[in-house]
């Protein structure tokens, strides 16, 4: 049967554990010296060698003939714990064991002498899984264990585990392991193993591990499924996750602030599996590589890439400011908490990017209904040429007081009707130098109406026929709805107004509604009740 490459590779001495220098050089002394405690504790991320490391030492403290704190790998008992067959040294997995009753059992166990070995030891992966009642049973024995006894606990989650248990052992912190490391460890693999591996798939894959050498070996084991002649490109569709090059993309289109073609790649990706939790991650670090490369003159050895890559990491880092790449960083940071419990990781990607790209809603394209209607839509009236009626003064202004005015229906040519259709839109005004705006056609007033949508949209759909003209300084809203003005006069949508106003026009302005063309409806008699009217219809009826 075929032997995964991370068991085939597994390290059989400590010599053959990479970044750990600290923890082997210790454990080798230990051996050598004769100086063993009687329980230790691994911590630390998935794949740096902690189960490994545990597995070195249970077969060193019983080997026949160790060399230097090594075990030698060719006694009996060294063979016997490789290949599961010695039941002095036994692996246990709280996960699943994690029960009061197998602790137990396991603590009637430990009276027993070893069989062949010098030592009984006790190997506990995942010992943080264990309930506070099974730390308790454990606790004892840990704490006076017999003298044949040896207790190596593992975890990845050592705040989990009770500070009674942790006061007990000797504690060794496994660290991430570094990319050269892995990189190195990969190169001596494939070249026993007869595999051509390029230097950016190396750097690929050391990169997508992020510090576990389980992990990079399995990766590499995954390439081998598509071809022997592993490059980038092999181990981005292995592990679905994107190249360097696009990463690039994503960099240049940012910095253009061309977030179509960001989206366009994101869906180009999505559409060929990508994993889009991997790329907002290596998206972050492709981020951090250029923030190095913009703050450090010498980033070489701070970025593990090829030289091509760190000079396209230099070359971006010229093209963006620093404020520029530390929002990129932080708008990553937020939704890499959140992508990978996400229902829709792609959505939260594609909104980050456009937040990156610093696109502003004036910036983009506005979408225009199609016209189902084909009838001519509300008449407005050309205005004369001659001044209309002057507007009534505004009282005084305070906080609370809606910015509205009562401004006078202006003349109506009856022989000059415009279609709303086939009106050409008024000519924006510009200010003058003292930011008045002459008389005439208002011109902001669609942007006006259009950045309502962000305050009020039951508002922009009162108003969305409406034009406007400026008059004294004013903004006089132009409509045929004669109850137009008793709907918006009230606070709330006066509010909403006042502020769509000012973020358009940058400054606070006077607003006056006038009634266009709107017909006047006859009141009804006030000596007529509404039962007089009722009866009255039902009489014609009748007759």
């Amino acid at each position: 049967m075929y032997l995964a490459l991370y068991r085939k590779w597994r390290p059989a001495s400590f010599d053959e554990v990479y970044g750990q220098p600290h923890i082997t050089k210790t454990l080798k002394t230990e051996v050598a010296t004769g100086r063993i405690s009687h329980a230790y504790l691994f911590t630390g991320s998935r794949g740096t060698g902690k189960t490994s490391c545990a597995k070195i030492l249970a077969k060193a403290v019983n080997c026949l003939h160790p060399v230097d704190g090594n075990p030698c790998n060719e006694c009996e008992i060294c063979r016997g714990i490789d290949n599961g067959s010695l039941t002095d040294v036994v692996e246990m997995d709280a996960a699943s064991n994690n029960g009061v009753e197998e602790i137990r059992s396991l603590r009637d166990e430990v009276i027993y002498s070893p069989t062949v070995a010098k030592y009984r030891v006790y190997i506990v992966d995942e010992v943080h899984m264990l309930t506070q009642y099974a730390f308790n049973a454990l606790l004892k024995t840990l704490e006076e264990p017999p003298e044949h006894v040896i207790f190596i606990l593992a975890t990845t989650d050592v705040h989990k585990v009770l500070p009674t248990i942790l006061s007990r052992c000797q504690r060794f912190d496994f660290r991430r392991i570094s990319s050269a490391d892995i990189i190195r460890r990969l190169n001596v693999i494939c070249e026993r193993e007869n595999i051509t591996l390029t230097d950016d798939a190396a750097n690929l894959i050391a990169n997508i591990a992020d510090g576990g050498m389980r992990d990079a070996i399995s990766i590499l084991d995954r390439c081998l499924a598509i071809s022997d002649k592993i490059t980038a490109e092999v181990v981005s569709s292995a592990a679905g996750v994107t190249s360097a090059e696009n990463l690039f993309k994503f960099s240049s289109f940012i910095a253009r602030s061309d977030f179509k073609s960001a989206l366009l790649l994101v869906s180009e990706l999505y559409a060929n599996y990508c994993d889009v939790s991997v790329l907002s991650m290596r998206l972050l670090d492709h981020f951090r590589n250029i923030m190095v490369a913009k703050s450090v003159s010498n980033c070489a050895d701070l970025i593990i890439c090829s030289e091509d890559e760190l000079a396209s990491y230099r070359k971006r880092a010229d093209e963006m400011s620093m404020a520029k790449i530390l929002e990129c960083i932080d708008i990553l940071s937020k939704i890499n908490n959140s992508v990978k419990e996400a229902s829709n990781k792609r959505i939260l990607l594609e909104s980050a990017l456009i937040k990156m790209c610093g696109v502003r809603d004036s910036e983009l394209p506005q979408r225009t209904a199609p016209a189902e209607d084909k009838s001519p839509g509300p008449v407005v009236p050309v205005m004369p040429k001659k001044e209309p009626a002057p507007i009534a003064a505004p009282a005084p202004e305070e906080d609370d007081t809606p910015p509205w005015e009562e401004a006078p229906a202006p003349e109506v040519k009856e022989d000059a009707p415009v279609s709303a259709e086939t009106a050409p839109p008024p000519a924006a005004i510009p200010a003058n130098d003292s930011g008045e705006y002459p008389d005439g056609p208002f011109g902001l007033w669609p942007e006006i109406k259009e950045n309502l949508k962000n305050h009020d949209m039951a508002l922009f759909a009162v108003l969305s026929e409406t034009s406007a003209i400026i008059k004294n300084g004013k903004i006089v809203i132009q409509t045929s709805n004669a109850g137009l003005k008793d709907y918006i006069v009230s606070n709330n949508y006066a509010s909403a107004l006042k502020k769509s106003i000012t973020d358009i026009t940058g400054r606070e302005m006077k607003a006056a509604v006038a009634v266009t063309g709107a017909e006047e409806k006859p009141e009804p008699d006030k000596d007529e009740s509404p039962l007089s009217g009722l009866l009255s219809k039902i009489n014609d009826f009748n007759n």
